[in-house]
């Protein structure tokens, strides 16, 4: 497992290097080209295909003008295994004019212009590959293009003299060298948003990833959930690509302690992901100049950051997030007959969570009974709670701690009471479903309901494209990390782009549903910085199924 995970790493840090910071380009795929052999399987005619390195089913399919389905059903293995190197498929043969189409779009970006050929940079190559590539000298592309260094931007336009010829003067015709940025200028051009249907956004966004990718100690190895993190994002940048917005993401690693990112870099950037805890977060806004936008993308104990620093925005939903929204969700689906109880561990009456349940109680005007015992009081528990319930109608119980021991107890207590037929539904923060000492048949006894942060519907039909395009890309399972760093690189990236210099003033406009993470953010408080209120609401059934209803 080691082992996989580290190729995992290589994979994905395969990209240029400088000083301590890894300045990552925009994930593109290799272009298809389309496939002069033919055969004919079944009586059916298919194009045979050889997959070449960081070619995926999106590219092959857009190359062909085929779905994803088409592909599987000609070659079901693909599903187990996903894309190989090398691997030959078949692809179906569609109509002629299809096929001529995305031939056309193939040549065009081959296409030659006078003794120049038109090369489009991706996100792993450098200068030395495209000049060792088309066999020409990295100084005849330089010249040729008037680059004063060696960065390139995914996706740039390249002239590759392909005769040795290469303009005299130090510019190309309609392009102007820039002093900081090489490559080709960022273009007014406007596309259609990936999350905003119909809204048209600025092309460029500069970013910035900070993530510890080696766990520190004396046996090094890397941090397979920040790998996750990473390949996620990259998952996210080549969504956006594809949809038009050039993302120049620079990616730091911070694992010996140090941010390594200068104020020019942090000064330059649209927006910072991370670092991932709130300790980093904490030193990284202390330095960083006063418009640098930062999101603490996991750890939701950053929230407090958010009363200091206006620019910071907190991605993950806090527990007292979750606790509003639990007693919303009793507030709407009781009946003025149903008994509403709170239950607490005996000495925790003024844990934060049993204020914020008792304010928002208070504000809804919810009836409830408050019940709080220890689990060494003896089983006698169960007559106490039972003289707290009706019979004849419906309980919903709300309860609150972070001991799994007397959660534990709790739910074996209401078990023996739905047992004896009392009508009972819990509602309980996340945390109770990752208890390990709970049986989860016990969970849907009771009725489960949970307001959770993260929780990734897998019958959703772009959970399920998400699944193959990340197989295809990394020849691994995206874990909880992956969909995150996906949703909110996603997210917020589509976001900047939008909204541009006027991020943080405008963020509280939009909302979304990603693939595992619900995004609402609204200011902590007037001129301080963002929180997600968002969360999602996930129901045990006694049908032992789990289900997502919002």
């Amino acid at each position: 497992m080691k082992t996989h995970k580290l190729l995992i790493f290589i994979l994905c840090l395969s990209v240029m290097m400088s000083g301590n910071g890894i300045y990552a380009q925009d994930y593109v795929p290799t272009p298809v080209t389309i496939s002069k052999e033919k055969v004919r399987v079944d009586g059916k005619l298919y194009y045979s295909h050889i997959v070449l390195e960081r070619q995926t089913l999106y590219s092959i399919c857009k190359a062909y003008g085929v779905n994803v389905e088409d592909i599987y059903s000609a070659n079901p293995s693909l599903i187990d295994t996903g894309l190989k190197k090398n691997a030959i498929i078949l692809i179906p043969v569609v109509e002629k004019a299809k096929v001529e189409k995305a031939q056309k779009k193939q040549q065009k970006k081959t296409e030659e212009s006078g003794n120049f050929i038109i090369h489009t940079v991706r996100w792993f190559e450098d200068l030395d590959v495209i000049a060792e590539k088309y066999g020409v000298s990295v100084e005849s592309i330089m010249q040729a293009n008037g680059l004063k260094g060696r960065k390139l931007s995914s996706r740039q336009k390249l002239r590759i003299p392909i005769d040795g010829s290469a303009p005299s003067g130090p510019e190309t015709p309609g392009q102007k060298p820039d002093s900081t940025m090489t490559g080709t200028p960022v273009s007014e051009e406007r596309h259609e948003s990936v999350l905003f249907p119909g809204f048209s956004k600025k092309q460029k966004v500069n970013a910035v990833l900070m993530l510890p990718f080696n766990v520190s100690g004396e046996n090094s190895r890397p941090s397979t959930g920040n790998i996750d993190y990473y390949c996620g994002t990259l998952m996210a940048v080549k969504k956006l690509g594809e949809n038009g917005t050039d993302i120049s993401l620079s990616v730091y690693d911070i694992a010996d302690g140090n941010l390594h990112i200068t104020l020019d870099r942090l000064q330059s950037s649209d927006i910072v992901l991370g670092p991932v805890s709130s300790g980093d977060i904490g030193r990284l806004l202390n330095v960083a100049p006063a418009n640098t936008v930062v999101v603490s993308p996991l750890d939701h104990r950053s929230e407090q950051l958010t009363l200091t620093y206006p620019n910071l925005i907190q991605a993950p939903s806090s527990p007292a997030a979750q606790i509003r929204d639990l007693v919303n969700w009793i507030n709407e689906d009781r009946t003025p007959a149903d008994q509403v109880i709170v239950i607490h561990e005996k000495g925790y009456e003024m844990s934060e969570e049993n204020v914020i349940a008792s304010q928002m109680l208070e504000n809804t005007g919810i009836p409830y009974k408050s019940f709080s015992y220890s689990i060494l009081e003896g089983r006698e528990i169960t007559t106490s709670l039972e003289g707290l319930m009706n019979p004849e109608t419906g309980n919903k119980v709300l309860v609150l701690s972070e001991s799994e021991a007397f959660v534990n107890d709790v739910i074996r207590n209401l078990n023996l009471m739905i047992y004896n037929g009392y009508d009972i539904v819990l509602y309980g923060p996340s945390r109770i479903r990752s208890f390990e000492t709970i049986e989860t048949d016990n969970l849907h006894n009771v009725n489960l309901h949970t307001s959770v942060s993260y929780f990734i519907d897998y019958d959703s039909e772009d959970v399920r494209k998400f699944l193959m395009e990340y197989r295809a890309l990394f020849n691994t399972e995206p874990t909880p990390y992956a969909f995150q760093g996906y949703d909110t690189a996603c997210f917020l990236l589509d976001c900047c782009s939008k909204y541009g210099d006027r991020l943080t003033d405008r963020l509280g406009e939009t909302e979304a549903s990603m693939l595992q993470t619900n995004f609402r953010f609204e200011r902590k408080a007037p001129g301080k910085g963002y929180v997600n209120n968002a969360v999602r609401r996930v129901v045990y059934g006694p049908d032992y199924s789990i289900t997502l209803i919002k």
